[in-house]
């Protein structure tokens, strides 16, 4: 499909602080990096990060955690074919660095891949004749291989906020702030579709419909408190005009 994404960060009373428009190919991992930097630089480190699933990854962890913020990620479904063990199914065994497999067989580790994944793998005569290979694996030289990440602990952590009940009620909160600053985008300003091409007129297209989501939630908030006709007052004042012909 062509597509742009925006990659979009609010606060918790839906204004949106920055978004970076990428291809629609580009995974959201990706342009974590950039985005996060760009809302420390410009309203310093936050305290609290909930993230969709899309950037729930080693590394991103690792980041939010050695800065001092919490992240709060949803449940990632592990990406195993139907019938077959699912890896949380193998117990991590820290003090012996292995894997225990369901049949209580060791899985040792023998290297560190490129892409920083630990391998530990099973003997050839354990799984020979195992009763559960038909569940575990089709090696052709009946060997089971379990990656784990080197940076595994901070997922883990994640996990454990994730698990809490302020974490529970935090993630939910997604439905009224980031969520809903993507549907009044789509519902009521078009953002559904785009009929330009080129990534500089779609951030344009997208800055200014952000920059009016803004300045709607900041007019009702300020009707809210009662400081609304001063707003307007200041807002049009001679001296925050400014033309450019």
């Amino acid at each position: 499909m062509f597509a742009y994404g925006a990659h979009t960060v609010c606060d918790r009373n839906n204004f949106v602080l920055d978004v970076k428009i990428t291809a629609g190919s580009l995974h959201d991992s990706v342009v974590f990096d950039e985005v996060y930097q760009s809302v420390k630089q410009k309203y310093g480190k936050p305290k609290r990060a909930v993230l969709d699933a899309g950037y729930k990854t080693p590394w991103i962890c690792k980041q939010l955690l050695d800065d001092g913020v919490e992240p709060y990620m949803p449940y990632k479904r592990p990406m195993t074919k139907k019938g077959y063990f699912k890896k949380y199914e193998y117990a991590y065994d820290e003090y012996y660095d292995c894997y225990i497999c369901p049949e209580n067989q060791v899985l040792e580790y023998t290297t560190t891949n490129r892409e920083g994944y630990r391998e530990y793998k099973s003997k050839c005569s354990d799984c020979a004749t195992c009763p559960s290979k038909e569940k575990c694996t089709q090696s052709q030289n009946s060997t089971k291989v379990v990656t784990r990440h080197i940076w595994q602990e901070y997922l883990e952590k994640a996990e454990d906020l994730r698990h809490t009940s302020y974490g529970q009620a935090l993630y939910a909160t997604r439905g009224q702030t980031i969520e809903r600053v993507f549907a009044d985008a789509k519902e009521k300003h078009g953002m559904r579709y785009t009929r330009m091409n080129g990534l500089t007129k779609i951030k344009s297209q997208v800055l200014m419909t952000f920059a009016c989501l803004n300045l709607k939630k900041l007019t009702k908030l300020k009707e809210k408190l009662g400081l609304l006709s001063s707003f307007i007052v200041h807002l049009f004042s001679k001296k925050n005009l400014s033309f450019s012909i």
